[in-house]
């Protein structure tokens, strides 16, 4: 079991009674008055307690975002058209920082000989053309249509002169075929005759043989000189029957040819006729054809001279040169073009404001442009002109090695102030800092 410790009664020193009570009545009014502070106060703080007071987070003034200058509307890349088969620059017109207005030439290619002589060999197929078209369109020369008309008229009288011999040469065989006809007709007819004499003689010297008045031998005479009469006779009919038969084919012959003759000079005049015609007539199909070639002709002119225009490499707009990426034997910069040209007049910032901060900027806004490596003094002014439609990934690096290369931010263009613009024009693609006011 544990010691029981047993309390010492307090000893009051003498003369201290006065002092205890004193303590004592100290002692009780500071209890009241602590009951009373409890009493009073401690609802009210358990009350306050249990409320959690609202913290108002400050305001954002203004959106910080990475960005580049550039002239307005971008550094354009000029390049010849790729028609042009890689081309070499053969002479460059302009330098940088020169200032250039829109369709200015700023270098010629190398192929410009062979497309200028293009343009000649064309303008001298359109001169070819229009003549032919001249021609067609005054018909034929005076002196053929005479020369023609003069072969008509000789194929014409030949034609006369030999449809009037054919005719005398017919007529001179006809009249010879009728001559020889009675002729031989008459010699017939006398045969005849004689074959009748020498008949009757026959017979009157055969009754006086009979009566033994002559002998036979005179009887035979007589009958040799019927069989010459006979056959003088026969031979006449034969000879007329020749004569008419020969002298009737050369009339046929003769006609023949003659018909020959005139059908084929007829013919010679007809066409010497169509070709007079010919000459003499201007065919509207003939002209249309004539100036469809003058219209084809100007075509390819004007497309020699379209392709010559093409070797003059041209600034597509205003502005001015900002760097050349080609020079004078080189061929084209497949990438960079020939040379780089920008509004700098009117410069602007590519300002790459975060995915998650863009729905407070808005256009219009005021925004102010620092040189986050100390390009350029002071700060530039300028307004939101352009919000872009689209996120993607940063170009413009942080210098900070920890920044979030991949973040998503949407590119915002701000346009700089005149002033702004003029103090910057030669520092495209400068890196900056931009501040939007909200």
């Amino acid at each position: 079991m544990s010691p029981v410790t047993q309390s010492k009664p307090l000893l009051v020193p003498k003369g201290g009674k006065k002092w205890a009570i004193a303590v004592s009545v100290l002692g009780l009014l500071l209890l009241g008055s602590t009951a009373i502070y409890i009493l009073r106060f401690s609802p009210r703080q358990s009350s306050e307690a249990s409320v959690e007071p609202i913290v108002t987070p400050p305001k954002v003034q203004a959106i910080s975002a990475l960005g580049r200058l550039e002239p307005q509307g971008e550094v354009i890349h000029v390049a010849p058209p790729p028609t042009q088969g890689g081309a070499k620059i053969s002479q460059m017109l302009v330098k940088e920082g020169d200032k250039v207005q829109k369709g200015q030439n700023i270098a010629i290619l190398d192929n410009f000989d062979k497309k200028k002589a293009a343009v000649t060999v064309a303008q001298q197929a359109v001169n070819v053309a229009k003549a032919n078209l001249d021609i067609v369109q005054a018909g034929a020369k005076t002196g053929e249509i005479q020369a023609q008309q003069a072969t008509i008229e000789q194929l014409s009288a030949e034609l006369t002169g030999q449809t009037a011999t054919n005719r005398a040469t017919i007529s001179q065989l006809e009249m010879e075929l009728e001559g020889e006809k009675q002729e031989q007709k008459a010699t017939i007819a006398r045969l005849e005759a004689e074959l009748k004499d020498a008949q009757r003689e026959y017979k009157r010297y055969q009754i006086l043989a009979q009566d033994g008045v002559i002998s036979d031998s005179d009887l035979e005479k007589r009958q040799l000189a019927l069989d010459k009469a006979k056959e003088s006779v026969i031979e006449a009919q034969q000879r007329l029957k020749k004569t008419v038969n020969t002298l009737t084919e050369q009339i046929a012959a003769e006609k023949a040819q003659s018909n020959k003759e005139i059908q084929s000079l007829t013919q010679q005049i007809q066409v010497a006729k169509s070709t007079l015609n010919r000459i003499a007539e201007i065919r509207p199909v003939d002209v249309q054809k004539a100036q469809a070639e003058v219209d084809q002709s100007l075509a390819k002119l004007t497309e020699a001279q379209q392709d010559l225009d093409l070797v003059y490499v041209r600034s597509p707009m205003e502005g001015q040169v900002i760097k050349i990426n080609t020079y004078p034997g080189e061929k084209a910069d497949d990438t960079n073009g020939i040379v780089e040209i920008g509004k700098t007049q009117q410069m602007m910032v590519i300002a790459e404001v975060y995915e998650s901060d863009i729905n407070q900027v808005k256009i219009g806004q005021k925004a102010l442009i620092k040189s986050e490596n100390n390009t350029f003094a002071g700060n530039l002014k300028g307004t939101i002109h352009q919000i872009g439609l689209k996120i993607g990934k940063k170009d413009v690096l942080n210098t900070d090695p920890a920044a979030d290369v991949d973040v998503r931010v949407v590119e915002v263009k701000i346009l700089l102030d005149p002033a702004s613009s003029q103090k910057v024009r030669d520092l495209t693609y400068a890196k900056v800092t931009a501040k939007i006011l909200l």
